[in-house]
């Protein structure tokens, strides 16, 4: 009886063992059978990562090329005002209303003078919304300060026109920068009429308007460039 019972405990032992060693053979099976999708997932994981590294830095290096570009297309901006610093005030004007032609803006005339009520030249942009133009050539010492930017705002209301622009050799006060941002008047400051005299049309200034204005770098460099 004795010995049935041990004859009996070692057999469920050993059916034990072997359910124990099956399960043990079917999940290395199993592990076995699965290392490739484990691997595929590792790969799939490792070029994603690989591809958003890539994405990142081709996104810096492109921002860095357009910020080189920029600043190469102000500088030969700035190079090529030499001669329109040489100007009058009236060869500005004139200057002025000639770009505005050349850019495709019909019924441009010179109004400047001693009642020319705020503005410097009229027209047309060539979407056919009217504008007006205060011009003002200053030393690039000197600051455009907001107090003439209400001057043209007056102008633009004086004259019923739709865009009002204001052109200078110079740059903008942080105040008249603010006013004219606020007030939906174009701010054409040096680096901007730099590029506008070198080609850029006058529609695509808008997209620019108050870049590079009143910002630590812009003004170390306007200090580099007319030591002020």
């Amino acid at each position: 009886m004795a010995a049935g019972r041990g004859r009996g405990g070692s057999a469920r032992g050993r059916g034990t063992a072997a359910y124990g060693g099956g399960l043990a053979a079917l999940v290395l099976v199993g592990a076995s059978a699965g290392w490739p999708y484990a691997l595929g997932a590792a790969l799939v994981a490792a070029l994603a990562a690989a591809g958003w590294w890539l994405w990142r830095t081709d996104r810096g290096v492109r921002r860095l090329d357009r910020r080189w570009r920029w600043e190469e297309a102000v500088e030969a901006g700035r190079r090529g005002l030499a001669a329109v610093d040489a100007l009058t005030g009236g060869e500005f004007e004139e200057l002025v209303a000639a770009l505005c032609r050349r850019d495709g803006c019909k019924r441009v005339r010179r109004v400047g003078g001693a009642y020319d009520g705020g503005a410097d030249v009229v027209g047309r942009l060539p979407d056919g919304r009217t504008m007006v133009v205060q011009c003002k050539r200053y030393a690039p010492s000197r600051t455009v300060a907001s107090r003439e930017l209400r001057d043209l705002l007056g102008a633009k209301v004086h004259f019923g026109a739709d865009v009002a622009v204001f052109v200078t050799t110079t740059r903008f006060s942080r105040p008249a920068e603010d006013f004219a941002r606020h007030n939906g008047i174009l701010a054409v400051h040096r680096d901007l009429l730099g590029l506008w005299h070198q080609g850029t049309p006058l529609p695509a200034l808008g997209a620019l308007n108050g870049r590079g204005q009143g910002d630590t770098r812009h003004r170390a460099r306007w200090r580099q460039a007319y030591g002020k």
